[in-house]
C-alpha cells in the first residue's frame, strides 16, 4: 500500500504545482539570468512536457539553482550550465533516457506506508484491528482513490525506476506502477500488518523492509474440553496458532545460540503451553484436575510455573525453559520475567543477551491497560536492567473479559505502548499459521539481530469466553454469533494443506488420533499418583541449598560478626577514592574525613555498619545488588557508594568494588522513577540464586505501596502458592518525623499482618531464625543516620556476636529487676526519643525499655525472659505510630501470648487515624509530648485497670 501525498505531482506532466520541483528527471531549466529567460520562453513552451508551465515558477527554480546547484534535479542543472554556457534558445533542454517516466523518490513515499490500516487481520472479518472502519485518504485501495494524488488508470502503466531502499523489484530496477502498488499489498496488505516507519534508525528499518518486501517470500485443546467441560481451564481455543508460534521463536532463538528461554505469561493458554511447548509431563498437568489428590503448590492450576531443560529437535541443542508462575494480575510478571533474566545473564556472563532470553505474553487489555507494561517497556534499555531484547507475544482476543475494546482502550492497538521504545510491531491473522511462523521466525531474527524488544500481536479470537463456564453471548452477541460459525484453525488450515496435497485425510485424521492417544494415556498414569510432585512446577529451583552432605541445612543463625583487621580495612576503603586522578565534591572529602575518624575510633554509624555487612559478604564470593531511586547516594545523602568526578562526565568510581582482589561483584544502580516495576524486576532476580544479596530500596517507605501487588501477590504468599523461594530484601525508610503523611510510614501494618506465625501459640520449638526461609523486610531511619547516640563498636561486629532479635535494657533498671515498675517494649527509632525523656524524668531505675528488633518471626522466647525479669512491672507496648497503624495489633496478641495472660498489655502512642502522620510540625510535636507524657505516667492506666 502506498501513500503518496508528499509528491502527489510526480506521476503526471508538469504543472505549476510548487510540489514537483524536485521530482522530474525530464525538467529543463532557466538560463543564466532570468531576464535571459524571455529568449528562451518560446522555444521551452513549445515542448509538450512544459505545457502550464509558469514563469514564476521557473523563476523560482532558477534561483533555486544559483544558491545551490544541488538543490535542482540534475535535469535542471544540466538545463542551467547548458543556457549559462551559451546554448541556443531552445537546445539547452537534453531529454531524458527513453527508457521510461522515472520514480525517483519513491523511498520517499515508502517512508509513509501504512497498509497494517486495511490488512485482512481479524479472523472474523467483523472488527478493524485498528479499530477504526474509515480508511486514510491517502492510502490508495482502489483506481478510484488514483484521483486523489491527479492519476488515472493510464499512469499505473506507467514505468518508474526503483529507489535503492526498496526491495520489492528483486533483481529488477524499474517497474509498472501498477507492479508497485501490487507488489506493496502483498507485502503490507495482506495477513501481515506491519509498524515500524515510526523507528529512527535507517539500519533496522532497512532490515524490516528486506523481510517484507523482498519478491518470492512464503510465509512459510480439544482433549480438556472433552474431559473437563466445567473446568476454568482457560484455553487456547481461538488462538491455537500461539502454540507453533512460540515454537518458531524458541527454535529460531535456540538456532541463534540461546540455550534458556524464561518465559512470562497470563493464564489464557498456560497448560497447553506448559505441555506443548515446554513439554510438562501431562499426566502431572492432569493431577491438577483431580480434587481428590493433594495439590502442594496452593494455587489454581493456570497460576502455576516451571522449569525444563530438554532437546530442542529442531537444532538438536540443550535448551532450558522456564515458565515463571504469576497470580491473575495479568502483566505482573512481566519485570519478575525481566529480573529473572537480567540475573541469569549475570551468572552466565552473557553481557549481551546471547544465550538467555525472555519471552513475554500478554493479553490485549492488559497490554494496553496495564501501568506496569509501560514500566517494565522503559526499564529494557537501561544498563543495569536490560535483558537485550524481549520478544512480547500479544494474543489479541480483540475482547478483555467482557469489555469491547473500543471501550477499553483510546490507542488504535492494544500494542501502542511498545512504540515508547521504538519497537516494531508485527500485527498478523492468527487463522493464517505460515503468516504467524514467518512473522516469529522474523521476530526472533529482530531480537538475534539488534538485542532490542519486538511485538508480535496474534489477532485472533475467544472462542468460549472469558472461561468455559461464562456465556459470552449476553454481552457480545454479534462477535460470538460469527464465533459459532468460525472453522478452528487447525481444520481450515488441514483443508488448505490437503487441496494442495501436501497431506491427505487418512494421513490428518491419524496424527489427531496419535494425540489423542498420548493424552488419554497420561491421563491413566496420572490415576495413580498419590501425591503431587512440588518439583514438577518450580520454575526458579535452588538446588542444593536445603541440604549440606544430604542432610537437611541447618536454619539456626551463625555469628555474623569479623575479625578487626577486616572491619578497618572495609572502613579504611570506605571513607577514601582508591582511584588516582579522581576529583570528588569537597562535601563528600568531609564525609569520607569523618568516616575516617569513626574508623580510628573503631565505631560506627548506619551508613558505615551497612558498608561493613556488604564488604564481609562480597569478601565471601556472596553478590550484592542494591536498587532503587538515589540508591548510589542515598535518599538522605548519607551512603555514597558511588563516587562521581567532578571534572570529567559519566566518570565514576564504586570504592566498594576494590575491597579485595577475588571479590564478588557489588551493583549498585538508581533506577527509573517506578516501584512497581523495579520491585518486581529486582524479586525476579533475587529468584534466580540463593547465594546473592539482592535489595531494594525505597526512597520513602511510603512509596511502597505503588508496588503493593509485587509484596501482596509474589513476595510474602509466594512460597505458600508456589513453593518459590526468594531473599529479597526491602530497604523503606520509616520514621514519624513532622515530615506529612507521605513521607514517615513505611506502613509496617500490613507486612505484620501477611505473616502467618499464630498469635495465640507459643511455639515449642524453633531456632533463633524462627523459619527456614522469609525475605526480609528492614524499616531502615532517616533522623537516626546523623544521631548521635546511634552508634556502634567495633566490639558488638566482632566474631562470636550475633544479630540480637532483642536488645534488652542495659542500664540502672536492668541492675534492681525487681524495683522496676513499667517496662516499655519498642521498635525503632522512638527507643531515642524514649531514653532521652526518661532521662530528663530521673526515672531510668523506674522504667526499663527493651527493644524488638525482630518483629516476625516473633521472639516469644526472649520477651518471656524479659517479663519474668521484671515480675513486678507493668507491660507496655510504645510506639510513635498511631494505634491502627504500626506493630500494637501485631504485638499485643502475642506478648499477652508470650505472659499467658498474667497481666495487661498497655499501650502509649499515638490515638487512631486515618493519615499515617501530620504534616504541621507544632502538632507532630505536641503529639510526640502526649506519647512520652503516658509512658512515663506511672498512674496513667490505674483509672484502666
Amino acid at each position: 500500500m502506498l501513500n503518496l501525498r508528499t509528491c502527489a505531482a510526480k506521476l503526471r506532466p508538469l504543472t505549476a504545482s510548487q510540489t514537483v520541483k524536485t521530482i522530474f528527471q525530464h525538467r529543463p531549466a532557466a538560463p543564466r539570468t532570468f531576464q535571459q529567460f524571455r529568449c528562451y520562453s518560446a522555444p521551452v513552451a513549445a515542448e509538450p512536457f512544459l505545457s502550464g508551465t509558469s514563469s514564476n515558477y521557473v523563476e523560482e527554480m532558477y534561483y533555486a539553482w544559483l544558491e545551490n546547484p544541488k538543490s535542482v534535479h540534475k535535469s535542471w542543472d544540466i538545463f542551467f550550465r547548458n543556457a549559462n554556457a551559451g546554448a541556443a534558445p531552445g537546445t539547452a533542454y537534453q531529454s531524458p533516457p527513453p527508457l521510461t517516466t522515472s520514480l525517483s523518490t519513491l523511498s520517499q513515499a515508502q517512508s509513509l506506508i501504512r497498509g497494517h490500516h486495511v490488512a485482512q487481520l481479524d479472523p472474523l472479518g467483523i472488527l478493524d484491528a485498528d479499530l477504526d472502519s474509515s480508511l486514510p485518504a491517502d492510502i490508495i485501495t482502489s483506481t478510484d482513490k488514483l484521483g486523489f494524488y491527479g492519476l488515472d488508470e493510464s499512469d499505473l502503466d506507467k514505468v518508474f525506476h526503483l529507489p535503492t531502499t526498496t526491495f520489492i523489484g528483486g533483481n529488477e530496477s524499474a517497474l509498472p506502477l501498477r507492479e508497485i502498488i501490487r507488489r506493496l499489498e502483498m507485502a503490507y496488505c495482506q495477513h501481515i500488518g506491519v509498524e515500524f516507519m515510526f523507528i529512527n534508525d535507517l539500519e533496522q528499518c532497512q532490515w524490516i523492509r528486506q523481510k517484507f518486501e523482498t519478491p518470492g517470500i512464503i510465509y512459510s485443546s480439544e482433549f480438556l474440553h472433552r474431559k473437563w467441560s466445567s473446568e476454568k481451564r482457560f484455553g487456547l481455543e481461538g488462538c491455537e496458532v500461539l502454540i507453533p508460534a512460540l515454537k518458531t521463536i524458541i527454535d529460531k532463538s535456540s538456532e541463534k545460540g540461546v540455550d534458556y528461554v524464561i518465559m512470562g505469561m497470563p493464564h489464557r493458554g498456560r497448560l497447553n503451553v506448559l505441555a506443548n511447548v515446554i513439554r510438562k509431563e501431562l499426566e502431572q498437568i492432569f493431577c491438577q484436575f483431580d480434587s481428590k489428590l493433594e495439590a502442594g503448590s496452593g494455587d489454581v492450576k493456570y497460576h502455576l510455573g516451571m522449569y525444563h531443560r530438554r532437546i530442542n529437535r529442531v537444532t538438536d541443542r540443550n535448551i532450558t525453559l522456564s515458565l515463571v508462575a504469576n497470580p491473575s494480575h495479568l502483566e505482573a510478571a512481566d519485570p519478575v520475567v525481566q529480573g529473572k533474566t537480567k540475573a541469569e545473564q549475570f551468572y552466565c556472563g552473557d553481557t549481551e543477551g546471547k544465550k538467555v532470553m525472555s519471552i513475554l505474553l500478554h493479553g490485549d487489555a492488559a497490554f494496553a491497560g496495564q501501568g506496569i507494561v509501560y514500566e517494565t517497556f522503559h526499564l529494557s534499555d537501561l544498563p543495569s536492567y536490560t535483558t537485550h531484547g524481549t520478544v512480547h507475544v500479544v494474543v489479541n482476543n480483540q475482547i478483555g473479559f467482557t469489555t469491547d475494546p473500543r471501550m477499553a482502550r483510546s490507542s488504535p492497538y492494544p500494542t501502542d505502548v511498545a512504540r515508547v521504545v521504538n519497537a516494531p510491531i508485527f500485527h498478523v491473522n492468527a487463522d493464517d499459521p505460515e503468516a504467524v511462523v514467518y512473522v516469529c521466525n522474523v521476530a526472533a531474527e529482530w531480537r538475534s539481530t539488534f538485542h532490542k524488544d519486538v511485538v508480535v500481536d496474534l489477532v485472533c479470537y475467544r472462542r468460549n469466553g472469558h472461561n468455559e463456564m461464562d456465556e459470552p453471548m449476553f454481552t457480545q452477541p454479534l462477535m460470538y454469533k460469527q464465533i459459532r460459525k468460525q472453522k478452528p484453525v487447525l481444520q481450515k488450515y488441514a483443508e488448505l494443506l490437503i487441496s494442495q496435497g501436501v497431506v491427505n485425510q487418512p494421513e490428518y485424521e491419524e496424527e489427531i488420533a496419535k494425540y489423542d492417544k498420548i493424552c488419554e494415556e497420561a491421563h491413566a498414569r496420572s490415576k495413580d499418583e498419590k501425591i503431587l510432585h512440588i518439583k514438577h512446577w518450580l520454575d526458579s529451583p535452588w538446588p542444593g541449598f536445603f541440604t549440606l552432605d544430604g542432610q537437611p541445612r541447618s536454619m539456626t543463625c551463625p555469628s555474623t560478626g569479623l575479625n578487626e583487621e577486616d572491619l578497618t580495612h572495609i572502613g579504611q576503603v570506605a571513607s577514601s577514592v582508591p582511584v588516582e586522578d579522581f576529583t570528588i565534591h569537597g562535601g563528600l572529602s568531609r564525609i569520607l574525613k569523618t568516616r575516617g575518624e569513626m574508623v580510628k575510633n573503631r565505631t560506627v554509624d548506619w551508613a558505615l555498619a551497612e558498608y561493613m555487612a556488604f564488604g564481609s559478604l562480597l569478601k565471601e564470593g556472596i553478590h550484592i545488588r542494591l536498587s532503587g531511586q538515589d540508591v548510589e547516594r542515598g535518599t538522605f545523602s548519607h551512603r555514597h557508594h558511588v563516587l562521581h568526578d567532578q571534572n570529567v562526565d559519566k566518570r565514576t568510581c564504586i570504592p566498594m568494588n576494590h575491597l579485595w582482589p577475588n571479590q564478588a561483584p557489588y551493583t549498585v544502580c538508581n533506577s527509573s522513577l517506578s516501584e512497581y516495576g523495579v520491585l518486581g524486576f529486582e524479586l525476579g532476580f533475587a529468584m534466580a540464586s540463593p547465594n546473592a544479596l539482592v535489595l531494594w530500596e525505597a526512597q520513602f517507605g511510603d512509596f511502597h505501596n505503588t508496588a503493593q501487588c509485587i509484596i501482596d501477590q509474589f513476595i510474602c504468599p509466594g512460597q505458600a502458592k508456589w513453593v518459590r523461594q526468594n531473599g529479597i530484601v526491602l530497604l523503606l525508610p520509616h520514621g514519624m518525623e513532622g515530615m506529612g503523611p507521605e513521607h514517615s510510614s513505611a506502613r509496617p501494618e500490613r507486612f505484620l499482618q501477611m505473616c502467618n506465625d499464630d498469635p495465640d501459640v507459643f511455639p515449642v520449638s524453633g531456632g533463633p531464625c524462627g523459619v527456614v526461609l522469609s525475605l526480609l523486610i528492614i524499616f531502615t531511619p532517616k533522623s537516626l543516620l546523623r544521631h548521635p547516640e546511634a552508634r556502634s563498636s567495633f566490639d558488638d561486629m566482632l566474631p562470636g556476636t550475633h544479630f540480637l532479635r532483642v536488645i534488652p535494657d542495659s542500664g540502672p533498671a536492668a541492675h534492681n529487676p525487681e524495683q522496676v515498675k513499667r517496662v516499655l517494649f519498642c521498635t525503632g527509632k522512638v527507643y531515642y526519643d524514649l531514653t532521652r525523656e526518661r532521662k530528663a524524668r530521673q526515672m531510668e531505675a523506674d522504667v526499663a525499655i527493651t527493644r524488638v528488633e525482630q518483629l516476625s518471626p516473633f521472639p516469644f522466647d526472649l520477651l518471656l525472659r524479659e517479663a519474668e525479669k521484671y515480675p513486678a512491672a507493668e507491660l507496655v507496648w510504645c510506639q510513635e505510630e498511631h494505634k491502627n497503624q504500626g506493630y500494637y495489633d501485631y504485638v499485643k496478641p502475642r506478648l499477652r501470648t508470650t505472659i499467658n495472660r498474667a497481666k495487661p498489655v498497655w499501650y502509649a502512642g499515638r490515638e487512631p487515624a486515618a493519615a499515617p502522620a501530620t504534616g504541621n510540625k507544632k502538632t507532630h510535636l505536641t503529639e510526640l509530648q502526649r506519647l512520652l507524657d503516658t509512658a512515663f505516667n506511672l498512674d496513667a492506666f490505674k483509672d484502666l485497670a
